[in-house]
């Protein structure tokens, strides 16, 4: 019972700390940049509301701090050891890396660094005097790079449960230039959360009352404890031409859980064995960058899904409290007739649906080929697609380029990466 109590009230004085750390509210500024940017493009794009800035900012903060608490409880037996100095200075290296590509918003990427940092310390001759008269020298030596690698595949399988169940949520439809040049649909997946963990950490000092469970890693809590505050980052951004956005999300909630086990390994090994610590964080780098190259390998060899074919046109998004919501209407399903006549273009579309304005009867194929009937009264102010996006046919008035982004790119008023379809222009 005297250790629940202590639990609770070092809890209150870490979270006390969390809410004065600067970079927990990094991250949330940096998440509200990014959906605001994907927000403009879909405006850009559709000319309408897909996502609220509001709401999707809101429930990534809320199912950070649930996913954190969860990877806290875990680490309770673990026995990490780390101190503010390490978190500081891997926030540090975490925001010059996002300079550089925003995916590097991730403690991978920071750890994997610090590690082969302390590794080539260690090599040097007179690395005793370099920690001696340089502060940060002696932050990276003292730094327990095992513990940050089992924080790192922690944070992964974390990341992966929240991709499996949350990653489809925040899925932005986008016309794209396919390799012949022709325009295709295409969904891109995105999910970052703040992620405030409470780490059982060694006290300075020691303490009153040491904690009566053995852990993992062996730290020294027998003689005291406390808790220490580590805000992190987690999330995911990938584009499918292939597949729907439940298995695409599916797919690399797998791809994540493969590389937590793996790390999981790799921090254990490093800790009883110190000899591979710098194997492990190359690991941490490395993995996690195939993982993300074998992804786009995949996708590259896939023939584009969000086309319009011969049997109807593809639906590519659905406006949300929209009638074709209300029908039930899928993202990958195929419009096949509306009010009895077959639709191949746009223009059949629309003509269809001007046969009758007051009610509208679709035929939809869904993935398996079967024809579902659906029937709306039509209603005035009601999109005048019912709130179908279709995917993009090739006079499409934009597409967007798909490449890497860097921080400095989201403070920026334009919106990058949106080209005009030329092809358009000399019709």
């Amino acid at each position: 019972m005297d250790v629940l109590i202590q639990l609770l009230d070092r809890l209150l004085l870490a979270a006390g700390q969390l809410l004065m750390n600067p970079f927990y509210y990094i991250g949330i500024i940096f998440i509200v940049l990014h959906y605001r940017k994907q927000i403009q493009l879909e405006r850009k794009l559709f000319h309408t509301k897909l996502h609220s800035l509001m709401n999707e900012t809101w429930r990534t903060v809320l199912w950070g701090w649930i996913g954190g608490l969860a990877a806290s409880v875990l680490l309770l037996f673990v026995g990490v050891s780390i101190d503010a100095e390490a978190v500081l200075l891997l926030w540090v290296i975490t925001i010059v890396l996002v300079m550089v590509r925003v995916r590097f918003l991730c403690l991978a990427y920071a750890a994997g660094i610090l590690g082969v940092a302390q590794a080539v310390l260690s090599w040097l001759p007179n690395a005793a005097d370099l920690t001696a008269s340089v502060p940060v020298l002696k932050i990276v030596a003292n730094a327990d790079i095992p513990s940050l690698l089992l924080i790192v595949a922690v944070l992964h399988l974390l990341e992966g449960l929240l991709t499996q169940y949350q990653g489809a949520r925040m899925t932005t439809p986008l016309f794209l230039e396919g390799k012949r040049g022709q325009i295709i649909g295409g969904q891109q997946l995105q999910g970052f959360w703040p992620v405030p963990m409470f780490l059982l950490v060694p006290a300075a000092g020691g303490g009153e009352l040491g904690l009566p469970w053995a852990t993992l890693f062996g730290a020294n809590l027998a003689s005291g404890w406390t808790l220490l505050a580590f805000p992190a980052m987690i999330g995911f951004t990938e584009l499918t031409i292939s597949k729907l956005p439940r298995r695409q999300a599916r797919f690399s909630a797998n791809l994540l859980y493969l590389y937590g086990l793996i790390m999981l390994g790799a921090a254990v090994a490093a800790h009883f064995w110190p000899p591979v610590l710098i194997a492990g964080a190359l690991l941490s780098m490395a993995l996690h960058e195939g993982l993300i190259r074998y992804n786009q390998w995949l996708e590259d060899k896939q023939a584009p899904f969000y086309v319009h074919s011969p049997r109807g046109l593809m639906v590519l998004s659905v406006v949300p409290n929209s009638p074709a919501q209300e029908l039930g209407i899928q993202v990958g399903e195929l419009i096949h007739k509306v009010n009895g006549h077959k639709v191949r273009t746009k223009t059949d579309l629309h003509q269809a649906m001007g046969l009758n304005s007051a009610f509208c009867k679709l035929e939809v194929l869904n993935e398996q080929g079967e024809v579902r009937f659906l029937h709306r009264a039509i209603f005035a102010g009601d999109h005048h697609q019912l709130g179908i996006i279709l995917a993009p046919d090739q006079q499409a008035l934009y597409f967007t380029e798909h490449r890497p982004v860097h921080l400095l790119s989201y403070l920026r008023g334009r919106i990058t990466g949106l080209l005009s379809n030329d092809s358009t222009k000399s019709m």
